[in-house]
């Protein structure tokens, strides 16, 4: 009955009183106890189409009633002739109908309970209508619902089609589940034709497919309306509402203790009744033994037994632990929760394998002096690691090897003299094999031959001073060796006979020694040069060695003395280098200025760069610390003149003259006079108006000292370059009598010829 959609329309409502000449009704009279209440006269409407032919009646309809009604009677038109009803309330059409002829018709369906007591009444409005369009469903539809889904949730809407007018009752369609379909775990909308799902208990382990069938039929529904059917085929998709579980509490194994690491040497089967993409189970070992194995997941979800460490039966021969099993991501709570085995006890027993020779190196190397028989290289080293322990024999496999191992203590042996030249390295492997005709394990040896040392080294070392001030412990000088022979020296320096005053210390990192002083501060008024015999051994085999006199002089300069010539020529490295990068630069503005031709009105021409060196020492001659400047720099055409020396410019003092600007239309021969007089002063002008004018040419990277000190200077030249010179009109014979810190300075400046002194 739920397939009908019943029309009822209010009429009226009256107070209903019985006929009083049918026997059927009961009167009121008769029964003071039975007051009849006031209802309501309702109409009920039915459809129908005309042309039915069926052989037997055909229910176009159900009368609907409030009331528990036990018997129908029809009155009206039609009744009980074109029109029945049975007691469970089904209207019947009893012949074919014509809807030209008549297509209305009105009854009224009077309604008894068990007493035969009119209980209700209903008008009954029968429509007829001219043969219409049969519904259509375009396909048939598959839908899937993920198991556990809430009541309600849509799964597909279908839908059909109707030619006739959707506003009238031939084109109004109504949508229902037919019976041979599924209709516990799923439910339709009538109007909609939306599926939805009337269950949360979905369980695809319980089952994973429903096949509904849909029936669409006009007439708003009625069972004489036209229908048409169609099937929606619903899959439900699994999840993770299954806990894995062991199929057994305990597994056992048996394990090679050879077994290779990572691979599996068991399996811990698991049950889980969900698809296998939405398994994922996670396991974990009890400590102490997490750390000998672990289990990773199989391509089927179950557990694999692997190895992390290697087995050894002689350490321990057998392992129990537990291993547990958790579910990850699962999405409700799971059906088996209750009897799943979560836990299961895993016992390994390591089975003894004969294991071949171990050797105690993975490989060895050893050196052999080249031309000799050598009866002990070394010795190869292998044992039995199983609890037998059987005897191990060592042989070499190579017929053509030149060395040979005892068999019994492995000890290795030369069968021929070797030659570097030939071969350097020989490369073999020996065999160890457990006795008798046992397991066999090989290891590679690696024999390196040596040169004979046949060359003695040669001492090699710079000019050794000792200063005055010099105290103990000072580096005066560093000793090195070479060697010829082919193979590395470790050269050791050492001193023939003790010395008081120097000691010799060997640097192993860099093979050279350093000459260091046990005393100090030497008196230079008596100086004495010092002759060490040193020897250098080179530490090959045999070993070789030179003894060779080293000289050590005591120094009269100060700016000689070793503890300072270090500072000195970094000093001026770094100065070479400034000077250097001031050549570039002057190199540079000589190519620009060469390659302009005009100058505009007013200009200045650059000068070339200058380089000012001031070698003035302060102090006396042992004075060391007195700084050495070298000034750089360019600039404009000043108030000097300038000397320039393929491409440096030493500027000599000069009163100030603005001539010396030149502007650009001068010549070089109108040039203002210099600031000298002399035959030096034309060579000057002559080599500053070379470098003047010849732009293209590259400045040499010299320096030119010049005993020219500048006019108007009242003391003349004090130039050390002509200082002792026949010519000089000075007398320096003075410094004699000033002591012998002033000895060198006067043999400088005092006249050569003077062979008193």
């Amino acid at each position: 009955m739920g397939l009908m959609v019943l029309a009822l329309t209010l009429v009226l409502t009256r107070e209903e009183t019985a006929s009083s000449g049918s026997s059927d009704v009961v009167r009121k009279e008769s029964h003071p106890d039975l007051l009849r209440q006031k209802r309501g006269i309702y109409q009920q409407t039915f459809y129908m189409y005309e042309g039915r032919v069926d052989t037997s009646p055909y229910v176009i309809g159900w009368i609907g009633s409030f009331q528990k009604v036990k018997r129908y009677h029809l009155i009206g038109e039609g009744a009980n002739s074109i029109f029945t009803v049975d007691d469970e309330g089904r209207l019947f059409v009893n012949k074919t109908l014509n809807q030209k002829e008549k297509s209305r018709y009105l009854l009224k369906a009077l309604m008894y309970d068990g007493d035969n007591t009119l209980v209700d009444s209903i008008l009954l409005d029968v429509w007829v209508f001219s043969s219409g369009s049969v519904p259509v469903f375009p396909t048939t539809y598959s839908r899937s619902i993920k198991e556990r889904s809430r009541i309600g949730t849509e799964v597909v809407a279908v839908t059909a089609t109707d030619a006739d007018n959707p506003k009238q009752p031939q084109g109004k369609l109504r949508y229902s589940l037919r019976p041979e379909g599924e209709l516990s775990a799923f439910e339709i909308n009538s109007y909609t034709g939306v599926v939805t799902s009337r269950s949360d208990s979905l369980d695809r382990e319980t089952r994973s497919q429903y096949v509904l069938v849909v029936q669409a039929q006009d007439l708003d529904g009625y069972p004489a309306g036209h229908t048409a059917t169609t099937s929606v085929t619903i899959t439900i998709i699994d999840i993770n509402d299954n806990i894995a579980s062991f199929t057994r509490r305990t597994y056992e194994f048996q394990v090679p203790e050879d077994q290779k690491l990572n691979e599996t040497i068991g399996t811990l089967t698991l049950e889980d009744r969900d698809e296998i993409q939405n398994k994922d189970p996670v396991f974990t070992i009890t400590p102490p033994f997490d750390n000998m194995f672990q289990v990773k997941l199989s391509p089927v979800k179950d557990g694999d037994l692997m190895l992390r460490q290697v087995l050894d039966y002689e350490t321990r021969s057998s392992y129990s632990f537990t291993v547990h099993v958790w579910e990850n991501n699962l999405e409700t709570p799971a059906d088996n929760a209750d009897s799943a085995i979560t836990s299961a006890q895993v016992n390994v027993k390591v089975i003894d394998v004969d294991e071949p020779p171990m050797f105690t190196r993975p490989m060895y190397k050893f050196s052999v002096m080249e031309e000799t028989m050598v009866t002990n290289i070394g010795a190869v080293s292998a044992r039995d690691p199983d609890k037998a322990s059987k005897s191990i024999t060592y042989s070499i496999e190579d017929k053509d090897c030149p060395i040979g191992v005892d068999p019994i203590t492995g000890q290795l042996f030369t069968l021929r003299k070797l030659d570097r030249k030939l071969e350097a390295t020989h490369i073999f492997q020996v065999r160890a094999q457990e006795e008798p005709g046992g397991l066999e394990s090989f290891v590679k040896v690696n024999i390196l031959v040596q040169g004979v040392n046949a060359h003695a080294p040669e001492l090699v070392w710079d000019e050794v001073f000792v200063c005055e001030k010099d105290t103990a412990g000072t580096v005066i000088g560093m000793l090195n060796a070479t060697d010829t022979d082919d193979q590395i020296p470790f050269f050791s320096f050492s001193l023939v006979h003790p010395s008081t005053t120097f000691s010799i210390t060997t640097n192993n990192s860099d093979n050279t020694a350093d000459i260091r002083l046990k005393r100090g501060h030497f008196s230079l008024d008596d100086p004495t040069d010092y002759m060490l015999e040193v020897r250098v051994e080179d530490g090959g085999r045999p070993p070789m060695s030179s003894v060779v006199q080293v000289p050590i002089k005591s120094q009269r300069s100060s700016s000689s003395c070793i503890s300072k010539v270090f500072p000195l020529l970094l000093h001026c490295w770094v100065k070479q280098w400034e000077r250097m990068m001031v050549m570039w630069r002057c190199y540079q503005k000589k190519k620009s200025l060469a390659r302009m031709n005009h100058y505009e009105e007013g200009g200045i021409q650059m000068s070339r760069c200058q380089l000012v060196v001031d070698n003035q020492e302060d102090g006396g001659e042992m004075d060391m610390d007195s700084p050495h400047h070298m000034r750089l720099g360019s600039e404009l055409w000043k108030s000097h003149s300038s000397l320039s020396l393929d491409g440096l410019s030493i500027l000599t003092s000069a009163p100030h003259d603005s001539s010396l600007l030149r502007h650009p239309d001068h010549s070089p021969h109108h040039l203002p006079p210099p600031a000298c007089d002399g035959d030096m002063a034309v060579m000057i002008q002559a080599k500053k108006d070379k470098v003047d004018h010849e732009v293209n040419s590259f400045p040499n990277d010299t320096v030119q000292s010049f005993s020219y000190e500048g006019s108007g200077s009242l003391a003349g030249s004090l130039s050390s370059l002509v200082s002792s010179s026949s010519d000089s009109s000075l007398d320096f014979s003075f410094l004699k009598e000033c002591g012998p810190k002033f000895r060198k300075l006067a043999e400088m400046y005092m006249d050569g010829s003077d062979e008193s002194d």
